[in-house]
């Protein structure tokens, strides 16, 4: 098992606003062929990232960002898309139907769903991140809306050097309410330990939370699977050495189980292209790296 000291919490708070900058980029496709709408994304961005957003708006620029994207990642451009669409929709679900009290997006990032979700506007959210990514999200929120939103409040924490319960509850979070947690394209940059620490916390959630996750297969770190991302797993396991953990697919939903939580889904980016990228008619390759989890809380760990 590695020590907390050999995670890089540094390279991993600058992907923060990746995912989102790619967003951003999509709201410049035609209505037919965007794959998510968010008109929030583009206006949290200002300087260089603006610019290449607004670039964007001619199609060759387009084209070629998403070409390039799909050159460094295969899959890459959607797997970004999709899998927001899905935590969406499993989101707005749970809000509309009043099944959860809170909300906890965990590694938040530049994402921007719980400020343009209209179902959270009456709902306490937390938005937990690396203080230097909080730092930012504030700043852009502010340029976007003058101010942090009064039902959201920012968290700023060290995932491997913090615990995540304490640092909610300093923030004002009850940790016995029905939550529904988001842990978006967090795990693969964490540690072994770091992982079990935030399988603890969701362990004293209460009966009726939900989870929703991604991970990295353990194959693919390991080695032992490259899934036809050689040089992607050059770049992020042997070299940068930023992506240290993955999930044993066929093992998971006994893990969840022993925290007392039940594995509903476990989707891989062929089913969400399918839902999601298949009815634009765009032509997109298909991540095979990450995968998508629904779990809900049924007891006690």
């Amino acid at each position: 098992m590695k020590s907390n000291t050999d995670v890089d919490t540094k390279s991993a708070a600058k992907t923060g606003k990746g995912p989102t900058l790619i967003v951003a980029v999509e709201q410049n496709f035609p209505q037919e062929e965007r794959i998510i709408n968010d008109t929030l994304a583009p206006k949290l961005f200002s300087g260089t990232d603006l610019f290449w957003i607004q670039l964007t708006k001619i199609s060759v620029f387009r084209n070629w960002i998403v070409g390039l994207t799909e050159k460094i990642l295969p899959g890459g451009w959607s797997c970004f898309l999709v899998r927001k669409c899905y935590i969406d929709e499993r989101l707005l679900e749970a809000a509309e139907n009043r099944e959860v009290e809170a909300v906890v997006n965990l590694g938040a990032g530049f994402d921007t769903r719980l400020y343009r979700l209209e179902a959270l506007s009456n709902i306490p959210c937390w938005e937990v991140d690396q203080p230097i990514n909080i730092a930012a999200k504030e700043r852009a929120l502010k340029r976007a809306f003058k101010t942090v939103p009064e039902n959201v409040t920012l968290t700023g924490m060290n995932f491997v050097e913090q615990e995540i319960g304490e640092s909610l509850k300093q923030s004002g979070y009850q940790a016995g309410v029905r939550t529904f947690f988001i842990w978006e394209a967090v795990s693969q940059y964490l540690n072994e330990a770091s992982v079990k620490k935030t399988f603890d916390f969701f362990a004293k959630a209460p009966a009726g939370s939900q989870l929703v996750f991604t991970y990295v297969p353990r194959d693919f770190i390991d080695g032992t699977n490259l899934y036809n991302q050689e040089m992607f797993y050059k770049r992020v396991v042997l070299k940068d050495k930023i992506w240290q953990f993955g999930f044993d697919p066929t093992t998971l939903g006994e893990l969840l189980g022993r925290i007392g939580w039940k594995l509903v889904k476990d989707l891989g980016y062929n089913e969400l292209c399918d839902r999601y990228v298949k009815p634009t008619g765009r032509n997109l390759d298909i991540l095979q790296i990450e995968r998508v989890v629904y779990a809900e809380k049924v007891g006690d760990a």
